[in-house]
């Protein structure tokens, strides 16, 4: 049997393409039919709020700022403008007037209650951007949205503990820093893997300072431990395996650390010995590098025979009293080098 198809002509279908569109358009939207008072068109307004028809909204609330300055629909009208921006999308946008809001109406009860700042944060929590196939993950992109958030929604929190949005508010920082453990995470891999382990240990550092309590805590503090070997700091890696031991006894490198602890160079400090975390130097004092020589110290002028005084080589300092017998000379201490707290935004 033999089938016979039809070809239909483009313009066939579009036209079919275009009637379907046309059944399923809805009413023009943005269509404004104003009334005779404040109250009247604030209220129309709410309702294309409800409709989501966004830009009719902010024309009502436009027009009772105009038309009602005096009114208090005029103050409402700002707030609500700043909703239809935020319903559009419009984020940008509606930070500002989330803002203007918040500073010329201090008092009002739609800022006192919580209610505009904590948009000014939901706002640039709506701005972080989504994991697309197509694109690189979010962790790899900048986060300056990121930290925008997390900004806003932090003072937020202190500012307003008592707001009905405070639960809200401590869900997306959590969210917030999950996403910025996961930068730090991926730039501390980033590190390791070219050979740069002091850069993992300040990414590192900075994960685990600032958002702990996210998923990679565990992983976070197995890396560090073999970052801190690889800069010659036993001391560090011995309290950061430790560390890992006692917080996360389930994770999947728990016997690796245990290994690694048994493995670690004789005369590294205990964690009881440790001293505090921002006191110890960037490498033990047995493991620091010999001071430089000034030039100074080579210098002619500092061998010439003016130079050298009288008591340098008198008996006197070189008595018994002055060395014990049997005892070796006093090494001068090296100079403890401070490790950096933190290494700057990329």
């Amino acid at each position: 049997m033999v089938f016979a198809y039809r070809t239909f002509p483009l313009s066939a279908l579009l036209a079919i393409l275009a009637i379907g569109l046309l059944g399923c358009s809805t009413a023009p939207t943005g269509v404004a039919n104003y009334a005779a008072t404040a109250q009247q068109n604030y209220n129309k307004g709410l309702a294309e709020l409800e409709e989501e028809d966004w830009i009719a909204a902010a024309k009502y609330f436009s027009f009772v700022k105009a038309r009602f300055p005096y009114s208090k629909y005029a103050v409402l009208a700002e707030l609500r403008i700043a909703d239809a921006e935020f319903g559009a999308e419009h984020y940008l946008q509606a930070i500002d007037n989330y803002k203007l809001f918040t500073r010329f109406h201090p008092t009002h009860q739609m800022v006192t209650n919580g209610y505009a700042p904590f948009r000014v944060g939901e706002s640039y929590v709506k701005m972080l951007p989504d994991d697309m196939w197509i694109l690189p993950p979010s962790y790899e992109k900048d986060q300056s949205a990121s930290f925008d958030a997390e900004r806003e929604l932090r003072t937020f929190v202190k500012k307003y503990p008592d707001s009905i949005y405070r639960e809200r508010a401590e869900e997306m920082l959590v969210e917030i820093h999950t996403r910025l453990a996961a930068h730090e995470w991926y730039v501390a891999n980033f590190y390791w893997q070219r050979d740069k382990p002091m850069g993992a240990v300040l990414r590192l550092r900075r994960l685990l300072d600032r958002y702990a309590g996210t998923r990679y805590d565990g992983d976070a503090l197995w890396l560090l431990g073999q970052a801190y070997v690889e800069v010659k700091m036993p001391a560090r890696a011995r309290q950061a395996w430790q560390r890992l031991i006692d917080e996360h006894p389930d994770h999947a490198r728990i016997d690796d650390a245990r290994n690694s602890l048994a493995n670690l160079p004789a005369g590294a400090l205990t964690p009881a010995e440790q001293p505090a975390d921002d006191q110890l130097p960037l490498a033990p004092a047995d493991e620091q590098p010999p001071a430089a020589t000034s030039p100074a110290a080579t210098s002619p002028t500092a061998a010439s025979p003016a130079a050298t005084s009288p008591a340098a080589t008198s008996p006197a300092a070189a008595s018994p009293a002055a060395t014990p017998p049997g005892a070796a000379p006093k090494a001068a201490a090296p100079e403890a080098a401070s490790e950096s707290a933190d290494d700057g935004s990329e």
